[in-house]
């Protein structure tokens, strides 16, 4: 599996991403990591085009690198970041992108523990006072994610709340575009939710949506 998505093949199937993108993050967990596709000759393999096997939207904190924590090299994911992964028509249409113009077959949504901007919605539900400036508008987007997670308990943590976030920017995807949707339904795509634990580097699967399962 492993020496398939480090090579040219193309298109992987969604249970064969999800298993090539877990088995790099049980290799960073473990300190063995291989560092693929990351010497000149790949480089130049991919002068000519593109072929990612993993779109992964994330959210932007500098603890929260992709390539690094699975363990993947150039050419192997298609990564689109904001503050809490909150989803506005640019990074849609980046997610539908490698959907529609690279064919990759799973999308990853990225959470992890301690999110800032999780952190900052909820101080904001708590007090009613918004942030300054266009971070407001995050809060905003964050929102409806926090609210659910007290709505399922009251004690929440932030940790939960990312959780849930997690699930309902999932879910979302495939409500606002029929691209998702329709690659989903049709089982060439897959689209899961993780949650990044920064301690121990571990992701953790809280939402899935497709045949990731072989």
């Amino acid at each position: 599996m492993a020496g398939e998505a480090n090579g040219s093949s193309h298109p992987f199937t969604p249970a064969a991403a999800w298993a090539t993108l877990m088995e790099g993050n049980r290799r960073f967990v473990e300190s063995v990591a291989s560092h693929p596709n990351q010497d000149a000759a790949r480089r130049s393999s991919l002068a000519g085009g593109q072929h990612p096997f993993v779109t992964i939207f994330g959210c932007s904190d500098s603890r929260l690198a992709a390539e690094i924590i699975f363990d993947m090299g150039l050419g192997d994911a298609f990564v689109v970041r904001t503050a809490g992964h909150v989803i506005d028509n640019t990074a849609l249409g980046s997610i539908e992108f490698g959907e529609e113009y690279l064919d990759v077959p799973l999308i990853v949504v990225l959470g992890h523990d301690s999110c800032g901007a999780v952190t900052a919605t909820k101080a904001s539900v708590e007090t009613g006072a918004m942030p300054a400036g266009h971070v407001r508008g995050i809060v905003e987007l964050i929102t409806p994610s926090v609210l659910a997670a007290l709505r399922i308990d009251s004690a929440s943590s932030i940790d939960s709340m990312v959780a849930e976030h997690v699930k309902q920017t999932a879910a979302r995807l495939l409500e606002e575009s029929p691209i998702i949707a329709d690659g989903v339904a049709s089982q060439k795509t897959a689209v899961v939710g993780l949650t990044y634990h920064l301690n121990d580097g571990r992701a953790e699967l809280v939402y899935s949506n497709g045949p990731i399962t072989a």
